[in-house]
C-alpha cells in the first residue's frame, strides 16, 4: 500500500501537524482519530488495513489527520472559553489548510469525512459547518453535544461547534446547502451513545435532511472491528 507522511506547519494552530496519506487515487476520505488520538491511530488499530483492497484498487485514498483534543475539549486545565477557541483554531486549520491540500493531492473535491467515537464528532461538526467542502459524512458511535466538556460554560462559539444546538436552528438556505450531502450515522444498539445516534438522526430529519442511520442489532458496536466492517459499506 502506498503510504506517505506530511508534516506541515499550521498557521492556524501555530505548530506542525502531521498528516498520513494512504493510496494514490480514488475518492478522498478525510479520517479523524478517536478521543485524543493522532494521525497514525486508524492505521495502528487496523482500519486502514481493513480498507487495503479499496485503497490499492484505487477506489479511495485516505488522509488521516491529527486532532488537538488534549489542547481543546479535554484540556481540563484551561478555561472552557479557551478550550473552544482552540477547537475553533483546529476547524480553521482543517478548512483553510487541510482541505486545500487534500484537494490538490487527490485531484478531486468530493471529500468524505469519517470518524468514530469523538472522531465522529469531528467528522460531523466539520461537514455540517462546511457543506461546500464535504460531499459525504460518516459518523460511527459519535456524540453531537459538547456541553459535557464545558463545565457549565456557554457562549456563541460553543453554540456554533455543538451540532445538537445549531442544527435545530439551521436556516433554510443552509439546509439547502447540506441537502446534497450524504449523511451516515450509526452505532451498535447496545452502545451507550445509541441514544445520541437516534436523537441526532431525528433532528436532521426534522430539518428535512436525508440521513441514513443505523443501530446495528445485538452488538455494542463501539469498537474498531465494527467501524472497519461497516465503513467499507459506505465507501467510495
Amino acid at each position: 500500500m502506498h503510504r506517505e507522511r506530511h508534516d506541515r506547519h499550521s498557521p492556524a494552530l501555530g505548530r506542525s501537524m502531521p498528516l498520513l496519506r494512504y493510496g494514490r487515487s480514488g475518492r478522498p476520505v478525510l479520517a479523524f482519530p478517536t478521543s485524543m488520538g493522532h494521525a497514525s491511530q486508524n492505521e495502528d488499530f487496523g482500519l486502514i488495513g481493513g480498507l487495503s483492497d479499496l485503497i490499492d484498487g484505487g477506489a479511495v485514498q485516505v488522509f488521516c489527520v491529527d486532532a488537538v483534543d488534549e489542547e481543546s475539549w479535554y484540556n481540563r486545565g484551561a478555561h472552557p472559553a479557551d478550550r473552544v477557541r482552540r477547537h475553533d483554531a483546529y476547524d480553521r486549520h482543517l478548512a483553510g489548510e487541510v482541505v486545500p491540500f487534500v484537494r490538490e493531492q487527490a485531484g478531486r473535491a468530493d471529500i468524505v469525512t469519517y470518524g468514530a467515537s469523538f472522531g465522529g464528532y469531528h467528522a460531523a461538526n466539520f461537514a455540517l459547518r462546511h457543506p461546500d467542502m464535504v460531499s459525504r459524512m460518516i459518523a460511527f458511535s459519535a456524540l453531537f453535544d459538547i456541553h459535557r466538556w464545558l463545565d457549565g460554560y456557554w457562549d456563541e462559539l460553543c453554540y456554533f461547534h455543538c451540532p445538537s444546538a445549531y442544527v435545530a436552528n439551521l436556516p433554510p438556505e443552509w439546509v439547502e446547502r447540506l441537502r446534497p450531502m450524504g449523511l451516515v450515522i450509526a452505532t451498535g444498539e447496545q452502545d451507550h451513545l445509541a441514544g445520541e445516534t437516534r436523537s441526532f438522526s431525528d433532528l436532521l430529519r426534522a430539518k428535512g435532511l436525508p440521513v441514513h442511520s443505523e443501530l446495528w442489532p445485538g452488538v455494542f458496536g463501539h469498537d474498531w472491528r465494527f467501524w472497519t466492517e461497516n465503513l467499507r459499506r459506505f465507501l467510495p
